[in-house]
């Protein structure tokens, strides 16, 4: 079940509080004594619902529902990199374009475990292109058990949607490998201003990006899949924050970022001709799948508290 709307989470609440009733047991007749003098059993109580999700991180990372996702931790490193974003798994975390869920099957368990809201800001329901909302399907089919993953609340982001969520209602807003699709839509300035509508002050921004070394150019569309720190931590502070820390995380010096199809070239897409091209059958993909995944920024920012009057 998904809720698009914070104020649902209250009303659930009631409405199954409201719903739920005990089961009563008729009392055993003794044996020696009259029926009518047998004291009542008192009514069994209903066994409370068991708690959605997972109580940690460790058991989120390690869940068997993952699959063979989990193969690409040592790439990903989300323990790590979820501890340096301060992830609180109490709070309402909202994600930017999540996809096919990689984090989600991380981060839903685990908030729902422990309290917190997961928001899912996928592409929007109503959006132009038939691949994105069939991406958007998948997602919610692939996350409709509430057992596991919570009441997961959808919403939508691109460059025609408005506010992601009720402005200041979010404490912590992630994205992973998204910058340069916002440069490529040409929207990467509203994408952080949405962001810091829908953060409270004092809430967090965590960013990872595939990573361009600082002595190479920037493309302004940012079609290589990659991007200069410089210039995410630029975009970040115009749109109104502070950066708290960088980390390397999830560095690869191995990654040169001068690849022939970009990123994309590297696992785990392994691109071997260009975008609607057939893939070259005499690539040699040695070389690129020995350097892995890519090398990665791994940015904290904060939304400023206001100043004391």
């Amino acid at each position: 079940m998904y809720r698009n709307s914070l104020t649902l989470i209250g009303l659930a609440a009631l409405t199954l509080g409201a719903c739920s009733n005990g089961t009563e047991t008729e009392a055993p007749v003794s044996d020696t004594a009259p029926a009518e003098t047998a004291a009542a059993a008192p009514a069994a109580e209903t066994a409370a619902p068991a708690q959605p999700g997972v109580a940690s991180l460790e058991a989120a990372i390690a869940g068997e529902w993952r699959g063979e996702r989990g193969e690409r931790d040592q790439f990903r490193n989300p323990a790590e990199t979820l501890a340096f974003l301060e992830v609180d798994p109490s709070s309402t975390v909202l994600e930017i374009w999540p996809g096919g869920g990689w984090y989600a099957d991380i981060l839903a368990p685990w908030l729902a475990g422990n309290g917190g809201t997961y928001i899912a800001a996928h592409f929007p329901a109503d959006a132009a292109s038939e691949g994105r909302r069939a991406s958007r399907e998948r997602f919610e089919q692939r996350y409709a058990d509430t057992a596991l993953y919570g009441d997961i609340v959808m919403s939508g982001f691109d460059d025609t949607t408005d506010a992601l969520a009720e402005p200041g209602s979010v404490d912590t807003i992630l994205t992973f490998r998204n910058v340069h699709n916002w440069m490529m839509g040409n929207y990467a300035e509203k994408a952080f201003a949405d962001f810091y509508t829908a953060l409270r002050e004092g809430g967090t921004l965590g960013v990872v990006e595939h990573r361009l070394p600082s002595t190479r150019e920037q493309a302004s569309n940012g079609g290589s899949g990659y991007v200069q720190q410089a210039y995410v931590i630029r975009l970040a502070e115009e749109a109104g924050f502070e950066l708290v820390g960088t980390s390397e995380i999830n560095a690869n010096p191995a990654d040169t970022a001068d690849h022939p199809f970009g990123v994309w070239t590297l696992p785990p897409s392994r691109r071997s001709a260009g975008r609607g091209e057939e893939p070259a059958a005499d690539f040699d993909r040695a070389f690129y799948d020995a350097i892995g995944e890519s090398d990665r920024m791994t940015l904290l920012f904060r939304k400023p508290e206001a100043a004391s009057e």
